[in-house]
């Protein structure tokens, strides 16, 4: 029995999970599957390379090496996870640099009219910033995706120096999301023996000081409840972190992290799946697995960072595949949403929506070039009737 048979009895044999979270309307009995998207068909690629539906448009709004349009700052290199934050009348977008040892972070200020205002930097002297998320608060964590990273806490208005945020844990971080119901701050891991952790800081809007805890369950469990022990020595020297509690469940490189509403959503690249952990019951449960569709058919694949709006809708970006970011749906629907033509040698990065939900910012991390420095990174905005 090859592994998509044995995954597909496991999943339907755990019987009808229910997600406490909104995103997920209502009960389902298997993971997410093709078919067609509420946007309809993608058109043939616009002048900036990206296919769309109807109703919708693309502008570049960076490029690395580049001046930002009407501003004297140069984009950084290698985008990729990345946050749209609420500033007066308009709004911010803050994007990593998964580049050594500079990497850091950028923020791109836009008008009420969606017109830049500026563009900066937020963090720097950094290594590998690749993923991170926002917080209640107002404040972006970044993250570093190297052994013993750190996370880091800046201010998307460069109010505030960065501030290094080590009590959340030294390892290969990737994506944090903030659950301010439960107060925690839930953490993924690019290894392909990754954790899934939280932090618990000691005060809420505090990350100085707090716990690091790991997701415990059997190691092939797809369904079920888990539960959760404290990481011993959080600064993982000389044992990382994954490897301090043998109850650990362990995931194949975790990725992107969302949280809406009782569950936290979460990608894992090694396997091309979409986990939801109901933060209510505490209990995890696929909702998308490439192996668990009919064969050839997988519209997603990839996996990658990952974000969702307030209506339901998950989107989520592909790092390979044939690079697109598809949308799955709260009736559990998976389909492509946008795809970029001609660059391959790319992954797409940082998908965030402004705060009204009418745009959509993301990145190609390499661009047309391809190139492993990220020189030819862009940064694009989609513009259309999103659903709310």
């Amino acid at each position: 029995m090859d592994r998509r048979t044995v995954l597909r009895a496991t999943v339907l044999g755990a019987g009808t999970a229910t997600f406490a979270g909104a995103l997920w309307q209502q009960a389902f009995a298997a993971v997410a599957q093709p078919g067609p998207s509420p946007y309809g068909a993608l058109l043939a690629a616009d002048a900036n390379g990206i296919q769309l539906p109807a109703g919708f448009t693309s502008r570049v709004v960076a490029r690395s090496g580049q001046r930002v349009g009407g501003t004297s700052y140069v984009w950084h290199r290698a985008p990729d996870g990345g946050a749209c934050f609420a500033a007066g009348t308009g709004w911010i977008y803050v994007s990593n640099s998964e580049i050594p040892l500079t990497g850091g972070a950028s923020a791109i200020r836009f008008a009420a009219d969606a017109s830049i205002v500026s563009a900066y930097r937020i963090l720097g002297g950094t290594n590998v910033n690749c993923a991170g998320g926002a917080t209640p608060w107002g404040t972006w964590l970044s993250c570093e995706e190297v052994p013993l990273g750190r996370v880091f806490e800046t201010w998307p208005d460069g109010s505030r120096t960065a501030e290094e945020r080590t009590r959340m844990g030294r390892f290969t971080h990737e994506a944090a999301a903030c659950d301010p119901h439960r107060q925690v701050v839930y953490l993924t891991e690019d290894e392909p023996d990754g954790c899934f952790y939280r932090f618990v800081p000691d005060t809420w809007g505090d990350l100085r000081t707090g716990r690091v805890q790991v997701l415990c369950a059997p190691a092939d469990q797809v369904a079920g409840p888990v539960t959760w022990r404290d990481v011993p020595d959080r600064d993982g020297v000389p044992i990382p972190t994954r490897l301090q509690v043998g109850a650990a469940k362990h995931f194949n490189g975790g990725e992107g992290c969302w949280y809406d509403r009782g569950t936290c959503w979460f990608t894992t690249k090694g396997d091309n799946r979409v986990w939801a952990y109901d933060a209510v019951n505490q209990r995890i449960d696929l909702a998308y697995d490439d192996d668990l569709v009919p064969a050839g058919t997988a519209p997603l694949t990839g996996v990658d960072n990952i974000t969702g709006t307030g209506g339901g809708d998950l989107y989520v970006a592909e790092d390979g595949g044939n690079l697109e970011i598809n949308i799955i749906t709260p009736a559990g629907v998976v389909a492509p949403m946008l795809r970029i033509v001609g660059q391959d040698g790319s992954e797409i990065t940082g998908p965030a929506f402004s705060p009204d939900g009418r745009r959509l910012y993301f990145s190609s991390q390499r661009g047309i070039s391809g190139a492993s420095s990220g020189s030819g990174g862009i940064t694009y905005e989609v513009t259309g009737p999103f659903r709310s």
